[in-house]
């Protein structure tokens, strides 16, 4: 397989330390950052940020300003491509995969200093990847007539991507690397050779094995035709993700680590780049070249992150997002189901009393700020008040 020579290239940039992580469903009262990576923190508080300001609306007021740069700057910058291309949007899931994964070592770390047994670990390992499964299933399992069965969410995503890693933690960095390269290509000849009549276009919307598996697993299509079988490519981020925590918890230096991390970037896009030639980049179905374009993007933005606030330490006040990033599936699952919205409820008729009479879009752009000020604002109670609600 053309994969393989890249996919061995990419893991030996990455230490070989066997790590694991845990759950718990409790509501921890210690010290949140004492034994943990601030870029990491502040990587996953940006993406929280970004998702919890989605459920603010303010993305949809952008959006309308009537501007046309500002139109396609906050179409590329908030919005999923259609179809065929890449946002800086489409990012976000893959970000979140991966930062998955960087935690995993931390976590066990953290859970073996308090003297958790490896079966305690493998059971809440086991546990968690369940409740995440329930948590994303539970987000589309109503509508107004029936049950509905749809697992296409990041939380229905990740319980798939995080177990496949926790089961590799403890192999070889050889090993993880060819389980990663084995999600991608079975899925991409799963598209490209699927026979089923209908489905055997692999990347033509409704018409590809993603599409066919939506409809033989929940009975029908998914909007937007984002495929629930992205679970298994998507996997290679979350392992990826291991193997970069694992590296950045070995005794290599800082510069060794950094550099190791830029290098593994560099070969994803450079691939992913060239794979795009013959493979178009959707990440809906996501197909073989979005899944290195974007692992590369996303291993360089952590690299970024690691340089500088953990080497540099040029950002040294990180609170803003810390404390969205420390209770990251509180508030992902607040907002989602209505959070925002109880929010905009309060505030609307205060800003359309007072500033929608002067100039409508202002007053629902200060809404939106309002929304996600009072969101963030929840997090930053639960920060101060030391609970860290997790799984």
């Amino acid at each position: 397989m053309f994969f393989l020579p890249l996919d061995m290239c990419f893991c030996k940039y990455f230490e070989e330390h066997a790590v694991e992580n845990v759950i718990q469903i409790k509501m921890s009262r210690t010290e949140p950052l004492s034994q943990r990576l601030r870029s990491l923190d502040f990587f996953r508080g940006v993406v929280m940020f970004l998702l919890v300001a989605e459920f603010s609306h303010l993305f949809e007021v952008l959006m309308n300003t009537g501007n046309e740069s500002i139109t396609a700057v906050a179409d590329f910058f908030f919005h999923h491509v259609k179809w065929e291309g890449l946002h800086f949007w489409d990012l976000i899931q893959p970000f979140f995969m991966f930062i998955v994964g960087v935690s995993i070592p931390y976590s066990y770390a953290n859970r073996l200093k308090k003297g958790d047994s490896e079966k305690q670990i493998r059971n809440h390992a086991f546990r968690r990847a369940f409740l995440l499964l329930l948590f994303g299933w539970a987000l589309y399992c109503i509508d107004p007539e029936k049950i509905i069965f749809q697992f296409d969410n990041v939380l229905a995503q990740l319980s798939f991507t995080y177990l496949l890693a926790f089961i590799v933690v403890k192999k070889t960095p050889m090993l993880q690397a060819v389980v990663a390269l084995v999600c991608i290509v079975v899925s991409d000849l799963l598209y490209r050779f699927f026979p089923v009549v209908g489905f055997d276009q692999a990347f033509v919307a409704g018409q590809n094995f993603g599409a066919w598996f939506n409809i033989f697993i929940s009975g029908y299509e998914y909007g937007g035709h984002w495929a629930a079988f992205n679970a298994v490519p998507t996997a290679a981020h979350t392992i990826w993700g291991l193997m970069a925590g694992q590296l950045l918890m070995s005794t290599s230096t800082n510069t060794e680590k950094l550099k190791r991390l830029i290098i593994a970037a560099l070969i994803c896009l450079a691939f992913g780049y060239t794979v795009s030639m013959f493979t178009p980049v959707i990440k809906r179905i996501t197909t073989t070249s979005f899944i290195f374009l974007s692992g590369g993007w996303t291993i360089l933005a952590l690299a970024v992150c690691y340089w500088v606030i953990d080497i540099k330490s040029y950002i040294k006040k990180t609170l803003v997002f810390t404390v969205v990033g420390v209770n990251p599936l509180f508030i992902y699952l607040f907002a989602s189901v209505g959070g925002g919205d109880l929010f905009q409820k309060i505030a609307k008729p205060f800003t359309s009393t007072f500033i929608g009479v002067f100039s409508p879009w202002l007053a629902s752009f200060i809404l939106g700020l309002i929304v996600l000020f009072s969101l963030w604002y929840v997090c930053y109670w639960l920060y101060q008040k030391q609970i860290f609600i997790k799984i």
